[in-house]
């Protein structure tokens, strides 16, 4: 079968050839006489799976059967075909270019011409499909005239044309500052660090130069936090860890001495966060973060879990268990040191809640309680606000590890009882 064949066809079909044309048409149909699709005009259209932007075809149909017969003979290269059947992205701000067309694999099945794209559309982009048989090669010259030799006014059909842009996918809700830990609006003067929590997973490095400390008049304060060169972020980047400057806080230290406490007692501040953070795709904030507070005397006690209120629930019931503190406590350390084990020693599975100023620590068993002695296990390492554990009192050094043999604990007993019927 001569190359110029389907390319033959291919016009005549869309166009209307002479007689002799359409007999030679009708010659090489391997399926009886054009159907009354012959007489359709052929169309262009994207199939796209919304699912899969790759599986994304270009498809040519109502084709006449005799076309399709002859495409699906042909050996076609790729730059053949992309000369009358080409997607490209389109490019309205430049007009007169010449557009690359896209890789991809041409088939002819089930009555349809398809373009397969190689590489996944990329959503944002607008794409263009142009379907124009008389840019064929030269050998389709049969096409542009008569059998008679005469010119053929209607063989030279307007260009198929079709677009298609795969959507952006809807953007994620902006990041927001979701939390600021500790969640009171009176903290010591003394007072330790800050826990910011995020929306949403946020962008390393430059942490410091998006957050200020306002004095009550709306001044900066100079220097109040200690700017570590590794950030302190939890796994998900989701929650960073603030530290006021140590050497700030601690009385008779030469920081203090010579420029003050970060905070002073009796005074009101101001935590500002910038909108501009970028999260961890680049985009600010929502808004701009605010928490203002005052500040009362220094904290110097350690926590006495002999002071702690211990609120047990009964036995078959899923009620939580409840602690009380006489003082706030620090928040990330109640959601990983405080535990409650069983009569045997063995950790009771189940969820945790801190609210009330994180000076309340619920637990919620994931199944019932059973009857009998329980008791809560805090490691001592637990703090208060100003850094004062159970175990120590506050440490300047408080960012170098204590090296102990092991993780000491403190425990509390309790009862679970069953209902007296």
């Amino acid at each position: 079968m001569p190359r110029s064949f389907p390319y033959c066809v291919l016009l005549c079909a869309l166009a209307g050839c002479a007689d002799g044309s359409t007999q030679t048409a009708e010659r090489h149909t391997s399926n009886g006489p054009p159907s009354d699709s012959a007489a359709a005009r052929p169309t262009i259209r994207w199939s796209h799976d919304r699912d899969a932007a790759q599986s994304a075809v270009v498809e040519v149909a109502a084709l006449d059967p005799a076309v399709v017969a002859a495409l699906e003979a042909a050996e076609l290269s790729p730059s053949d075909w992309s000369r009358f059947f080409a997607v490209h992205v389109a490019q309205d701000n430049q007009p007169d270019a010449s557009p690359t067309p896209m890789l991809g694999r041409y088939s002819v099945s089930d009555g349809l011409l398809r373009f397969h794209p190689q590489f996944p559309l990329q959503p944002g982009l607008r794409y263009r499909a142009v379907f124009d048989p008389a840019r064929a090669p030269d050998d389709v010259a049969c096409l542009l005239t008569s059998e008679r030799g005469g010119p053929n006014a209607g063989a030279d059909p307007a260009a198929l044309v079709a677009e298609f842009a795969v959507p952006k996918p809807a953007a994620a809700p902006a990041a927001v500052v979701s939390a600021v830990y500790p969640s009171a609006s009176k903290l010591p003067e003394n007072q330790l660090k800050f826990y910011i929590h995020f929306s949403a997973p946020m962008s390393r490095g430059g942490a410091y130069e998006h957050i200020h400390l306002l004095d009550a008049a709306g001044a900066e304060v100079d220097a109040p936090f200690l700017e570590l060169g590794e950030e302190l972020w939890d796994p998900r980047t989701t929650r960073f860890t603030l530290f006021f400057d140590p050497g700030r806080i601690k009385r008779g230290l030469k920081p203090r001495e010579e420029v003050g406490p970060s905070i002073e007692a009796g005074k009101r501040y101001t935590l500002v966060i910038d909108a501009d953070w970028p999260d961890a795709a680049g985009e600010p904030l929502k808004e701009p973060f605010r928490k203002t507070f005052d500040v009362g005397p220094p904290d110097e006690r350690q926590p006495d879990m002999k002071t702690w209120r211990v609120v047990p629930p009964k036995a078959g019931s899923s009620d939580p268990l409840v602690l009380s503190f006489p003082e706030p406590l620090d928040r990330a350390m109640l959601e990983r040191v405080v535990t409650v084990l069983d009569s045997t020693g063995r950790l009771v599975p189940g969820r945790i809640e801190i609210d009330a100023e994180e000076t309340r620590w619920r637990f919620t068993p994931a199944s019932p309680w059973q009857a009998g002695t329980y008791r809560i296990a805090a490691q001592t390492t637990l703090e208060d606000l100003a850094g004062n554990s159970i175990g120590r009192p506050f440490e300047v050094d408080v960012l170098h590890r204590v090296e102990r043999d092991e993780i000491e604990t403190a425990a509390i007993e309790f009862q679970v009882h069953a209902d007296e019927q």
